[in-house]
């Protein structure tokens, strides 16, 4: 048996303003600091372009970019592990993030 891929790989999909911020909507799992939760699931679903947008609304909105996750690192520490990150980690940076 083979297992098959639930979902498919979106191309050219769009994030206005409106999508962007849909991103700040939504409830932590148990366990979660919701402000890492948010910030950290659009790292993950953005492009950098993006995801400097989704910042500048993030701060706008009085939440925190040094929240933690539940095993203690900030969205910037984590993804210092991640190879591809360092235009979300300028970007995280320049907002003050630590």
């Amino acid at each position: 048996m083979s297992l098959k891929k639930d979902k498919q790989k979106v191309l050219g999909e769009i994030f206005d303003d409106e999508r962007i911020a849909g991103f700040l909507v939504g409830e932590a799992p148990e366990g979660f600091n919701r402000d890492f939760y948010l910030l950290e699931r659009a790292y993950r679903g953005m492009k950098a372009e993006n995801f400097a947008t989704f910042v500048q609304l993030f701060k706008q909105q009085g939440l925190d970019l040094n929240s933690q996750s539940p095993d203690g690192q900030t969205l910037l520490a984590r993804i210092g592990e991640h190879a591809q990150s360092e235009e979300y980690a300028e970007i995280l940076c320049a907002a003050g993030a630590q």
